[in-house]
């Protein structure tokens, strides 16, 4: 039977700024199709497990290609039109399903799937567009170690927690004026080497938009290829604007569930709430935990992020905590408690 999302976002009690989005958004898209234009899946690199994966996408209308630029603003990231409840056909394992896009686009729905471990593909595609092809990373079921890691301030300098800032490294500055946090590519590849067949998940409060980007810069810096999970900015049915911290929680929870016999490496900052969120997951999560990675902001960065969050004695935490500046330093540190050779 096919399967298809939830519309989670089917509330009787819609925020007005939701409503209003929405209709621009739709008058957008009026316009784009008058102009000839179609809307197409954007795929996102996703995860799975045992028969099972997690589809990852954005339904948009793009304009039209130009040529190629040295570099590419980001504000051309957020120029494609998010088209509401749009069916979307996943082949996988020779089966089809059809599913259902959100108010903003996004799929994000489990489906059955035989495939091997490791990165594997899939087709998707809407209809009157060509099909193109997605890539998941199925974890092998005998895999007992994997790593999360945030993006912004943790391996791309991007002082997000100040909202100017952050609106300039999103929409201003180009692909190639984003600077790598020193070391980190290194750490997690040397990670990725140690434990062959692990996963590695980029989760961030970043949108959805700036995923193809955000994809090229890993790959340009040389960081470990990994499923993203980040977010899509705007209101919700309740509130102005999405919450990070929860869209943090919520899918740490959620890779617990999935992958009860994985231990993960939480790597983060102090630059925003990594600390907290995931103290508070090592207390109820105990045994999906191998370590946490703290990367400390320099002190300019700290002034351009508006401070940094102390980070609390962690000696009682039950699993290795360790806190550096950069990431041959939190190397140095993995390597002193065991988790790095």
């Amino acid at each position: 039977m096919p399967s298809r999302s939830v519309r989670s976002d089917e509330s009787p009690r819609i925020h007005w700024v939701a409503r209003i989005e929405r209709r621009f958004h739709a008058w957008r898209e009026r316009r784009a199709r008058r102009r000839g234009l179609v809307p197409q899946i954007v795929p996102f690199p996703a995860y799975g497990g045992d028969g099972w994966i997690r589809v990852l996408g954005r339904v948009l209308i793009l304009p039209k290609a130009k040529e190629k630029r040295a570099g590419v603003r980001g504000f051309r990231a957020f120029l494609g039109i998010p088209v509401a409840y749009t069916t979307v056909t996943v082949t996988v394992s020779g089966q089809t399903h059809d599913v259902v896009a959100d108010r903003g686009g996004v799929v994000d729905v489990v489906l059955p799937a035989a495939l091997e471990p490791g990165w594997q593909t899939y087709e998707v595609s809407t209809s009157g567009s060509e099909p193109v092809e997605a890539r998941v990373f199925v974890v092998d079921p005998a895999v007992r170690f994997g790593v999360v890691c945030d993006v912004d301030d943790t391996v791309m300098v991007t002082a997000l927690p100040r909202p100017l800032l952050a609106a300039w490294n999103s929409f201003v500055v180009t692909e190639h004026a984003r600077q790598p946090v020193p070391g980190m590519a290194v750490l997690l590849e040397r990670l990725m080497r140690q434990n062959p067949g692990a996963p590695m998940v980029y989760l961030s409060t970043g949108a959805w938009n700036v995923a193809p980007t955000l994809n090229r810069f890993l790959h340009r810096n040389l960081f470990p290829r990994g499923s993203m999970l980040l977010t899509d900015w705007g209101p919700t049915h309740d509130r102005w604007f999405r919450s990070g911290r929860e869209h943090k929680e919520s899918n740490l929870r959620r890779l617990a569930e999935e992958f009860p016999h994985v231990e993960w490496l939480l790597i983060g900052d102090d630059g925003q709430h990594d600390d907290e969120i995931y103290t508070e997951f090592t207390r109820d999560h105990p045994s999906s935990v191998a370590g946490v990675a703290i990367r400390r902001l320099t002190p300019a960065e700290a002034v351009l992020a508006g401070g940094r969050t102390s980070v609390d004695d962690h000696s009682a935490a039950g699993v290795p905590w360790v806190t550096d500046d950069d990431g041959a330093g939190i190397a140095k540190r993995l390597e002193n408690v065991g988790l790095l050779d």
